[in-house]
């Protein structure tokens, strides 16, 4: 199975996690790291597993790099029926009703076009100890078992 992880990103952290994750299963799986910005949602491929990672930007808006992945996916509704994905956002709980925000833009704007959803989204709160890998590695094995199931 291929894995394209796809970061929107403000400061760089959602690119290297994406990075982090590709480390971890890039042994069993053919991966890929890509910004979103350099992807065109109406040509993804339905033989490739979507990892999305998107962190939250200002009063919980999108990072700069997911706006035209975001817009195109909101202006042109594709038919992604034959897409799967996982997403996975980083944010702060400080911020309340925005915390990862970001994540729950591009999910919600994924599953309108109907692209298939593994998992439950994946969350990191940057107040917590935890660095976003300790929590993003066991949620996307997680993930990742479900095709084997």
């Amino acid at each position: 199975m291929q894995i394209h992880f796809l970061y929107g990103t403000q400061s760089g952290t959602a690119e290297y996690l994406c990075d982090k994750l590709k480390d971890k299963v890039g042994d069993r799986f053919d991966c890929k790291v890509s910004s979103m910005d350099e992807v065109d949602p109406t040509a993804l491929d339905p033989e490739t597993f979507y990892v999305l990672v998107s962190a939250t930007f200002g009063s919980g808006e999108l990072p700069d790099s997911a706006q035209s992945f975001f817009e195109t996916l909101e202006e042109r509704k594709p038919d992604l029926s034959r897409i799967r994905f996982a997403i996975f956002g980083l944010g702060d709980r400080t911020f309340g009703e925005t915390f990862a925000n970001g994540s729950k833009i591009l999910m919600t704007q994924m599953l309108a076009c109907n692209a298939q959803m593994v998992g439950e989204r994946g969350l990191h709160d940057a107040s917590s100890d935890d660095l976003p890998q300790h929590v993003a590695v066991p949620w996307l094995m997680d993930v990742l078992s479900q095709f084997s199931a």
